[in-house]
């Protein structure tokens, strides 16, 4: 078992990589769940595969499960879901020093770690991610949020777990696209920041889908690990080395709300996507040699991820795609900085780049290549 902590100041935990780590659940959390009844804020799917054996560990330490369970999909990350599970968990008795745990993807952890965030101005939260995209992700480091008519994510706040227990064995019932989807996440890390990586999964990435034990252990923990080092040095994006993390994310942002947030585009394709325009993008600015770009899309493509915009059949011109990038969470007084690269493996924050631009680089991706 790999064990990586997050190292923040008053507030560091660990994130455990595993197989069989949801029926030890009261084992490796410990006084963390203080009460006889532990709350569980589940994906259904989620809860129908892994249910059971969380329920049975935690029954074997004396204690029951009372369970909340939240529709699968993006709908989920909604005002009216935050209301309703926040009034749960104040019939639960909650209390600030109680831990909820948070069994399922993305969107579970977001909704569930941001309801912590502002029950009685805070109480603790155990991630269980049962994604591959949510284990290597959104389990780690914090960002909680729920999804608005203006965008994603765009209402939130930054609120730590306590523990991370990414089961590997919960990838075993993940569909291959959702795998595929988590992949997009596990590679940025390589594109962003570590060659050595980015090279090793062009070679084994393959296994890692084929949910090979060894190989998707080393890439779920080099993952974890390299998020790890960079929320603790900057865990609320202040100084621009957090923001790197969003390599892929402003063009996969808006495509995605081009095609409605909806399986179309899925958000893993979208970053895939995304990180292969942020290549093509730096190499248009003459800051990346042409080669690397396409590197970077045959890596992408290599593992059935789209890295041609083209088709996805979009109606939109670059300009209304730059729109949606305007509702940005990383948008600063009227300036929106992209994450760019130098090299593989070496991704920086531009702030001096022309929408305009974008704008015309976009129009030409769309046109078949």
């Amino acid at each position: 078992m790999a064990v990586i902590p997050v190292q923040l100041a008053g507030r560091s935990y660990d994130v455990h990589v595993d197989r069989g780590l949801i029926g030890r659940l009261a084992e490796l959390a410990g006084p963390k769940l203080r009460k006889s009844v532990v709350p569980v804020v589940a994906d259904a799917n989620a809860w129908e595969h892994h249910g059971a054996a969380l329920a049975e560990g935690l029954a074997g330490a004396g204690k029951e499960v009372a369970l909340y369970k939240v529709p699968p999909g993006e709908d989920s990350k909604s005002w009216q879901s935050l209301e309703t599970l926040t009034d749960w968990m104040l019939t639960q008795g909650v209390e600030r020093g109680d831990n909820v745990v948070a069994l399922g993807g993305g969107v579970v952890g977001d909704l569930t770690g941001f309801a912590c965030s502002i029950l009685k101005r805070g109480c603790g939260f155990i991630q269980i991610p049962t994604t591959l995209l949510a284990q290597v992700d959104s389990s780690v480091g914090g960002k909680t949020a729920i999804n608005t008519r203006a965008g994603k994510n765009l209402i939130g706040a930054f609120h730590q777990p306590s523990l991370v227990l990414a089961d590997l064995g919960a990838l075993d019932t993940l569909p291959d696209r959702e795998m595929r989807c988590g992949f997009a996440e596990v590679i940025k890390y390589g594109i962003l920041g570590d060659i050595g990586f980015f090279e090793w999964l062009e070679t084994n990435g393959a296994k890692v889908l084929a949910r090979d034990p060894a190989a998707l252990e080393q890439a779920v923990a080099t993952s974890v690990a390299a998020k790890a080092r960079i929320v603790a040095e900057d865990e609320r994006e202040t100084t621009g080395v957090r923001a790197l993390l969003n390599l892929g994310h402003t063009f996969g942002h808006a495509l995605e709300a081009e095609t409605g947030f909806s399986d179309k585009l899925l958000h893993g394709e979208g970053v895939a996507l995304g990180m292969v325009l942020a290549a093509r993008y730096s190499a248009r600015r003459g800051e990346l040699a042409d080669s690397d770009a396409e590197r970077v899309a045959e890596a992408i493509a290599g593992v059935g991820l789209p890295c041609e915009i083209s088709a996805l059949g979009l109606a939109a011109d670059g300009a209304a795609l730059v729109q949606h990038m305007l509702h940005d969470k990383k948008m600063d007084a009227g300036t929106l900085p992209f994450l760019l690269l130098r090299s593989t493996g070496a991704a920086y924050l531009a702030k001096d780049v022309d929408l305009q631009d974008v704008a015309a680089f976009l129009d030409e991706q769309l046109i078949a290549r």
